[in-house]
């Protein structure tokens, strides 16, 4: 983001309202994200933080991603969550946790990682360590990509049939 000239400067530059509103979390995944980054905020250019809301419909996930550019630190404000996140190559071990009301969970910069609710609502708050953390969601990214991955790409990658990363691809 290019820098605004301090005499131009305002209080809405850093401002944003709309925290406290539940995200609708009537999709496939039960989960909705409310960013709160340098693109509603315009006054964190440069700050090096951001954050976000999430909200989770009845075992809603918020699915695996990663934050290219930021690592994240989620404090649960209402429900439980399992949550976890994967070392990278050639480990993959798989870290997790059962998080309850007021704990909190760091998931290191450019690591996949994922949220579910284990009850009937929950709502999280996560805060990056940039002002533009980015999001690739593993599965949009790899099944959604336009255009699509090669499917033969796919088969060898998931070890799978090729009508099965059509299914997949159809879905995204």
């Amino acid at each position: 983001m290019v820098c605004k000239d301090p005499k131009l400067v305002q209080a809405d530059d850093f401002f944003f309202s709309g925290f406290h509103m539940a995200g609708n979390t009537s999709n496939a995944v039960g989960s909705k994200v409310t960013p709160v980054n340098v693109a509603q905020i315009a006054g964190l250019n440069t700050l090096g933080i951001s954050l976000a809301r999430i909200d989770f419909a009845p075992l809603g996930i918020n699915p695996p991603h990663t934050h290219p550019r930021a690592s994240e630190i989620l404090t649960v404000l209402e429900g439980t969550l399992y949550v976890g996140f994967v070392t990278s190559n050639q480990e993959n071990r798989l870290i997790t946790r059962i998080l309850r009301e007021g704990d909190a969970f760091v998931f290191p910069e450019g690591l996949i990682h994922f949220q579910k609710n284990m009850g009937l609502k929950a709502v999280a708050v996560a805060a990056f360590s940039s002002q533009n953390p980015g999001v690739i969601t593993i599965a949009n990214a790899v099944f959604g990509s336009k255009p699509d991955i090669s499917s033969d790409v796919l088969e060898k990658a998931f070890q799978v049939d090729k009508n099965i990363t059509y299914q997949m691809q159809s879905r995204f």
